[in-house]
């Protein structure tokens, strides 16, 4: 792998964001639209734009992440939107959460393990008739080796609709599998393509 995504490399990238996005992924909000609120979490949660617009809409929200710098960020983004989070430290790879919950979500995660096998481990913490929303960078055949802002991820934290779907069994209903490309601005008058895999399936039992 390219990079480890371990607790080091994560607490190294938070501290050097002088800056965060307030603005929820789209994708969260066309996925949620119309949705009842219930308890969610937030599964790599970063800074936490996510998981605090949810909880702007009603949402119980849970924001784990493995990085205290990105935790703290996020606790003080929350408290200047006036919602309430429960942000927890965790390496999720390995954490085995008491609880499950009516949305899990995860956004551009890039884990120590596998993608995929990322995936598969949270997915067990959807309650049965909950769902599960991945927004994952695409892989696009592409070699990516690098990381950064206005940079492509690396090839191994890249997936594709089709390769997330094929996890889930009879158990599960697939709601969005879509392939989606959109225009982000960065620093200064940059701009960026983002390609992203967009997953949503709801757990049936």
């Amino acid at each position: 792998m390219t990079h480890a995504f371990d607790k080091n490399y994560w607490e190294h990238h938070w501290d050097d964001r002088t800056s965060h996005s307030a603005a929820a992924n789209p994708y969260l909000v066309e996925e949620t639209a119309g949705s009842t609120p219930g308890t969610a979490l937030d599964a790599g949660c970063g800074a936490g734009a996510e998981a605090i617009w949810l909880a702007g809409q009603g949402w119980r929200v849970t924001g784990a992440d493995i990085s205290a710098a990105a935790l703290d960020a996020a606790a003080r983004q929350a408290g200047a939107a006036g919602v309430d989070v429960t942000w927890i430290e965790a390496d999720l790879t390995s954490w085995t959460p008491a609880e499950q919950w009516d949305l899990v979500m995860t956004h551009y995660a890039h884990p120590s393990i596998p993608q995929l096998d990322f995936y598969r481990h949270i997915a067990q913490w959807v309650a049965p008739g909950g769902s599960l929303l991945i927004v994952g960078h695409l892989h696009d055949g592409a070699h990516h080796h690098s990381h950064g802002d206005g940079e492509q991820p690396p090839h191994e934290a890249t997936v594709t609709a089709k390769d997330i779907t094929a996890l889930f069994d009879a158990s599960w209903r697939i709601d969005t599998a879509a392939e989606r490309s959109r225009t982000v601005v960065g620093t200064g008058v940059h701009s960026k393509t983002l390609r992203d895999a967009v997953v949503r399936v709801t757990r049936l039992i």
